[in-house]
């Protein structure tokens, strides 16, 4: 009698064992669910296509959508580098620099040396004529070995317009 309990014991909680491995994600969620962030960047992806292609009014309504789930990604967790360069840059593109450049600086006050803020606030800094404050943003860029540095560079020449 003990025996077939305690081989039901252990049947049993193999089974619940391997029904929860089985149902979670890895990161504390599923997988199956894009966060908030995740899916402004992919409204993201899709309104810089739309820009290439002269669409700008949908791009407007895709950085829009991106902007209010980045807003609600940093309400949940804030002081999130990535989410507040997202930040800065989808309020640049619907043409609020102040509120895009504040992000921008948020973010770099957490990590100084991150690429992609560091690159759209230099692109701010030229489009809001502010040269100076560009090439401070192009010297963090010079060791990154990294595209955002030559395209920052070829921006402020004025060799190339912001693809962004």
């Amino acid at each position: 009698m003990i025996k077939k309990i305690f081989t039901a014991t252990i049947i049993c909680l193999f089974c619940s064992l391997n029904a929860f491995s089985a149902g979670s994600g890895g990161d504390g969620g599923s997988s199956k669910s894009k966060t908030n962030y995740e899916k402004a960047v992919s409204y993201i992806k899709s309104a810089k296509k739309l820009e290439k292609k002269g669409k700008l009014e949908k791009a407007k309504k895709k950085y829009e959508k991106a902007q209010k789930l980045l807003l609600k990604s940093n309400d949940k967790k804030p002081n999130k580098p990535d989410t507040l360069n997202y930040l800065g840059f989808t309020t640049r593109k619907l043409g609020d620099y102040e509120n895009g450049e504040k992000y921008y600086l948020q973010g770099l006050a957490l990590d100084p040396n991150h690429i992609g803020i560091n690159e759209y606030l230099g692109e701010l800094y030229v489009v809001t004529n502010r040269i100076d404050l560009a090439k401070e943003r192009l010297k963090i860029l010079a060791s990154c070995n990294c595209e955002e540095y030559s395209e920052l560079k070829e921006i402020i020449a004025g060799t190339k317009k912001s693809k962004y």
